[in-house]
């Protein structure tokens, strides 16, 4: 066996000859010491490794092969492989002609802290609609102002942002007048399904309901067509009924892909909206009202249990004070007796 077998066991040892007899080596005053146990197991674990390099070799290589077959499989698939990020991202093409308008024309309406929820807002939108199994045409109209400020300063890759169109004109401006419908709560006109070759508009407005109706008040100005989401057909809810500008995007989405508005609804409101299924608000009622009664029951119970006990430590206060009269009065005889 040559010296480098032994090469980490005699690394502090220099210039030492080492024997093909495992138990043994030559230093370099030429006697001969025998190995220690842990030295004889390093050995062993040592010529293991030098015996299995090429096993591990071809192990690495067989790998190599499966993640690259993988990669080009789902390459096939429509599927991209990200170096670096070691996940596939799936190239997104709009699979609906269907488009969704974000209207940023609000901007001097509102507080810089509403400007950066609104951008917070688009932020999701763009999110659900990459990962949405049925993504839309995604627009940004009227981009300027606070807005694309607050874009430029805190999300620069914004720029870089894939199936989106992106217009400092207006959305009329962009797409034809007939095509448009404007979603606004305030219209009396109710969507019950989704065309097409329509253009859905959403007011990127976070107001806080300071300016109620501006929205309708717009698309009338225009002449364009409105309507609102069926959200009173399906839902009953605790809150108002205005929803933030992601809610009505995720809802089309889902509605997209489901094909089914209460789903749609009840998918995407958040809970504390305190929405119910049309329909079963009276349960919800009553479900209430028994807690309520269970309540008042505890408490009625509490407050008996309160009295008797009272009424019990009364009486034995008065017990008490008997004896003590009783005590008082026969303590003069004790001391006539004396």
């Amino acid at each position: 066996m040559s010296s480098d077998t032994f090469k980490d066991l005699t690394r502090s040892r220099e210039n030492n000859v080492v024997t093909e007899n495992k138990d043994v080596y030559i230093g370099n005053n030429g006697e001969t010491e025998t190995l220690s146990k842990n030295q004889r197991k390093k050995l062993m674990r040592h010529q293991k490794w030098e015996e299995e390099r090429n096993l591990r070799k071809q192990k690495r290589k067989e790998k190599r092969q499966k993640r690259s077959l993988e990669r080009k499989t789902q390459g096939e698939e429509g599927g991209e492989f990200v170096a670096g990020r070691k996940r596939l991202r799936k190239e997104v093409k709009p699979s609906s002609s269907l488009r969704l308008v974000i209207d940023c024309s609000f901007d001097n309406l509102m507080m810089f802290k509403d400007v950066r929820k609104l951008h917070k807002q688009i932020q999701r939108c763009y999110a659900v609609n990459r990962r949405a199994v049925h993504p839309v045409q995604f627009y940004l109209t009227s981009l300027g102002g606070q807005l694309k400020q607050n874009m430029d300063k805190t999300d620069e890759g914004w720029v870089n942002w894939k199936d989106i169109t992106v217009k400092t004109e207006a959305y009329h401006e962009v797409v034809a007048k007939e095509e448009l419908v404007y979603l606004t709560s305030d219209s009396p006109n109710v969507l019950t399904e989704l065309d097409d070759t329509k253009a859905y508009v959403i007011g990127g407005l976070v107001d806080h309901n300071h300016h109620k109706g501006i929205t309708f008040e717009r698309a009338q100005e225009l002449g364009i067509n409105h309507a609102q989401l069926p959200l009173n057909s399906f839902v009953k809810m605790n809150s108002r009924k205005v929803l933030a500008v992601n809610h009505v995007f995720e809802i089309m989405l889902v509605y997209l892909e489901k094909g089914d508005w209460q789903e749609a609804f009840f998918t995407v409101l958040p809970l504390r909206k305190g929405a119910i299924p049309l329909g079963q608000e009276g349960t919800a009622t009553e479900d209430k009202e028994e807690e309520e009664e269970d309540s008042d029951r505890d408490s009625d119970t509490a407050e008996t249990v309160t009295h008797n006990t009272t009424n019990t430590q009364d009486q034995q206060e008065k017990v008490q004070g008997g004896q003590d009269t009783l005590q008082l009065k026969e303590a003069p005889k004790e001391q006539t007796a004396a």
